[in-house]
C-alpha cells in the first residue's frame, strides 16, 4: 500500500457554541449490551447528581476510545507526574432503564 493510501483524510467537524462550552463530570458509569457501550457522565454534588452527557457507541469505538485515553494518560503522567486514583464512595445507579 502506498504511503498516501495510508494517510487518513481529515474530517471537518462543526461544533455549536453550546457544545464548545463543554460539561463538567466528576463521576462516570459504563454499561454495555451485545451491540453497544453506554458511557454516562455525571456531575455529582452533595447528595445528588445530574447526568450531563451520555455517549452510546459501538464496541470497536469504545475500545478505540480506551486506547486513546490510556495513551493520553501516559503522556500526561510523563509530563506532570503520576495521577492518584480518586476514591469513589458512590455508585451510579443503572440509568439505562
Amino acid at each position: 500500500m502506498a504511503k498516501k493510501d495510508k494517510e487518513e483524510s481529515q474530517l471537518e467537524v462543526h461544533v455549536s457554541e453550546e457544545t464548545k462550552k463543554g460539561v463538567y463530570c466528576n463521576l462516570a458509569g459504563f454499561h454495555h449490551t451485545a451491540n453497544e457501550f453506554i458511557l454516562d457522565f455525571v456531575f455529582a454534588h452533595i447528595d445528588e447528581g445530574e447526568l450531563v452527557s451520555r455517549v452510546i457507541t459501538s464496541p470497536s469505538h469504545a475500545k478505540a476510545i480506551l486506547i486513546a485515553l490510556e495513551d493520553n494518560l501516559r503522556k500526561y503522567e510523563r509530563k506532570y507526574g503520576e495521577i492518584e486514583e480518586a476514591e469513589i464512595s458512590v455508585e451510579i445507579p443503572d440509568l439505562i432503564h
